[in-house]
């Protein structure tokens, strides 16, 4: 019997499931209705829409599938329903991480909380997001064309978060591959927008239903979280975890009580280092392939950069690494027709 390839599991965040997602579910799921099920019993315990119920709509309406908690569930069930679809025979899953929401989505498929626990957190952080959460994001790009870091961009960025926060308060939110994502209140975001350069007529972009996320201005939401999500939900996990900072939860040596305060406080409150992630999975856990879970494809960009970020096994432009897809896919995003039957068994 042939060896097992290594794979370390990346899961998206919000944002990931749009108009062209709709039917996800119906799409790559029927088989696993029961899984399905269980994800659907737990949110609609909690007061939440369920996400095959989302999914099964006839069109895409922003103003039901974009708001926080639709969308997190919605993202939520595709992502798990995908990691139980990922092909066991062919692959040993090593490792898990995410992006931002992705993290609770970690937590479920690495075994530190059962499925119906990580949906209920879900749907009630999604809850507390919506109607709790203050101030925004936007993205700004700091790569050129070849996806290197630009340091001119950087400087950039640096520049704005500095009079920004003359303005208003601003702060680092995600390093998202060759992409920061920065966040702010009102007057912050609005200084932002105005001192960075336009690129492409497309950034600086203000993301649409979203907070400022994994910065100080979500205190009161981590407070709340702390309060209503208790410790006795998590268990070690199964399989190693890697978090916002590059941290890895393994097995045999997680603390509960940290786990706890880090999801719910320092993850809540601090930047999002998915970058991070991503160089300690590949550096620590050498996996042969990076498997994305959908929806959607949104996460390869952003895992691609990291790659070239750290010339992962000479991948050091956009070019060497399109061209490494075409020989043989070192990345297999479950959200693209074309990459899924590679990861699954079905």
């Amino acid at each position: 019997m042939s060896r097992k390839e290594r794979a370390v599991v990346v899961f998206p965040g919000r944002g990931s499931y749009g108009a062209s997602e709709l039917g996800y579910l119906k799409r790559h799921h029927a088989p696993r209705a029961a899984y399905l099920a269980a994800i659907d019993a737990a949110v609609s315990e909690a007061g939440g829409t369920p996400a095959s119920v989302l999914d099964a709509d006839d069109a895409f309406a922003p103003k039901r599938h974009l708001p926080g908690r639709n969308a997190s569930n919605l993202i939520y069930a595709c992502a798990l329903a995908d990691f139980a679809a990922i092909d066991r025979d062919r692959f040993d899953i090593v490792a898990v991480c995410g992006n931002s929401l992705g993290w609770y989505l970690t937590l479920a498929a690495g075994g530190a909380v059962s499925l119906a626990d990580g949906a209920r957190i879900v749907d009630g952080m999604g809850h507390r997001m919506e109607t709790r959460g203050v101030g925004g994001q936007i993205l700004y790009p700091l790569t050129n064309d070849d996806w290197r870091i630009d340091p001119e961009r950087v400087a950039m960025v640096d520049a704005a978060l500095e009079a920004a926060n003359r303005a208003g308060r601003a702060f680092r939110s995600i390093d998202l591959g060759g992409t920061a994502v920065l966040a702010g209140d009102e007057a912050g975001i609005a200084a932002l927008m105005d001192a960075l350069p336009q690129i492409a007529d497309r950034f600086p972009m203000k993301l649409p239903r979203h907070a400022a996320f994994h910065t100080p201005l979500l205190g009161a939401v981590s407070d709340e979280a702390l309060a209503e999500f208790s410790i006795d939900l998590f268990s070690r996990p199964a399989t190693p975890l890697i978090d916002g900072r590059g941290v890895i939860w393994s097995p045999d040596a997680t603390d509960l009580a940290a786990l706890h305060r880090y999801t719910f406080g320092h993850q809540i409150v601090e930047p999002y280092d998915f970058s991070a992630s991503i160089r300690v999975a590949l550096k620590e856990f050498a996996p042969d392939r990076l498997i994305l879970t959908g929806p959607g494809g949104s996460m390869g960009p952003p895992v691609a950069q990291t790659l070239v970020r750290e010339n992962w096994d000479d991948i050091a432009s956009r070019d060497d690494f399109v061209q490494r897809q075409e020989v043989q896919p070192y990345i297999l995003s479950m959200g693209r027709d074309d990459q899924r039957p590679l990861a699954t068994a079905n």
